[in-house]
């Protein structure tokens, strides 16, 4: 188990317990008061900890390095049912981006979502979540085959970004997010949009736009990272937790100006802490999503998804 920074008290209260029933179980020497008093104040450390968590502490918690990513969640909602597809049918496969058909219960979907990697051999293959033009491309494809046979699309969103690389400019990646936002706004089937871990920049924008969109609780969505902002603002990483803050990023904050619909409720710790209970609320969540649309025809569908987006932010005349 590995812990943040913040999370020592927690470690430390953990390493006492431990050491606790160790000696308990190898000596004669009655601890259980002493153990039950270690549990109460374990408790009551997480609950205090976690209650009031800052924004750059919640970014931190959707980089844990044990967080279920991408593949975990599909493979935990539709088990054998999950069948990849690859390619952009124009220049490659792009490993940051994976898509495929699952089921969960009767009801297929395609499902679409950046994937990182487990450790330096994984990361460097996964691109570190970072996806090129194909990869939104290969996205875009999965889409209108899902539109063309009447099958909802889940997306699920955990990157860094779009990769910023110089090839992946000379291979159109402005206009591969732009095309991909444009098509998701008028596809004909409903989407659901679930962000896992980072949802970050154009990156998360090009699989982002949904009939209803869902965060879970430890997770970010925003224009620019916190340390890029801090190094732009302050030409320093040294200001990232105050641009975590200025910058609005938290699911609190996305719910409360009306820019995603819902927030999925993590185990106290992070979803990292309790995989099983992190899927069940995933899947409960878009389970309930597709009852609410599935009845919608096309038309409602595009309209209300315009009307959605036509709605956000604040202006004056």
């Amino acid at each position: 188990m590995e812990y943040l920074e913040f999370e020592l008290p927690i470690k430390e209260l953990e390493e006492q317990l431990d050491k606790c029933q160790i000696i308990g179980e190898e000596s004669d020497v009655d601890v259980s008061e002493t153990c039950k008093q270690i549990e109460k104040k374990l408790a009551e450390t997480k609950k205090e900890i976690y209650k009031n968590l800052t924004a750059w502490q919640r970014v931190q918690l959707s980089r844990h390095p044990n967080r279920p990513y991408t593949l975990d969640h599909i493979q935990a909602l539709c088990g054998d049912t999950w069948l990849e597809l690859h390619g952009d049918r124009n220049v490659k496969d792009d490993k940051a981006m994976i898509g495929g058909l699952g089921k969960i219960g009767d009801q297929s979907y395609m499902f679409i979502g950046q994937q990182k990697g487990y450790n330096t051999k994984t990361r460097q293959y996964r691109n570190f979540g970072m996806s090129n033009p194909e990869g939104y491309r290969k996205a875009l494809r999965l889409m209108k085959s899902a539109e063309k046979f009447g099958i909802p699309v889940v997306t699920l969103i955990d990157t860094p970004g779009a990769y910023p690389g110089l090839e992946a400019e000379e291979r159109g990646q402005g206009e591969a997010i732009a095309r991909n936002i444009l098509e998701m706004s008028r596809l004909k089937v409903p989407i659901i949009t679930v962000i896992i871990g980072e949802g970050a920049s154009g990156g998360a924008l090009g699989i982002g736009v949904g009939d209803k969109v869902m965060m879970l609780e430890n997770t970010w969505y925003s224009v620019i990272s916190p340390e890029s902002c801090s190094s732009i603002l302050w030409r320093s990483w040294e200001y990232k937790e105050q641009a975590a803050e200025a910058l609005k990023l938290t699911a609190k904050d996305m719910k409360r100006m009306k820019l995603v619909d819902q927030i999925i409720k993590e185990p106290l710790g992070g979803a990292h802490t309790n995989r099983e209970k992190t899927f069940d609320a995933v899947k409960d969540a878009i389970v309930k999503s597709y009852e609410e649309l599935k009845n919608l025809s096309p038309e409602e569908l595009v309209e209300n998804r315009m009307n959605k987006y036509d709605q956000m932010g604040v202006y004056k005349d």
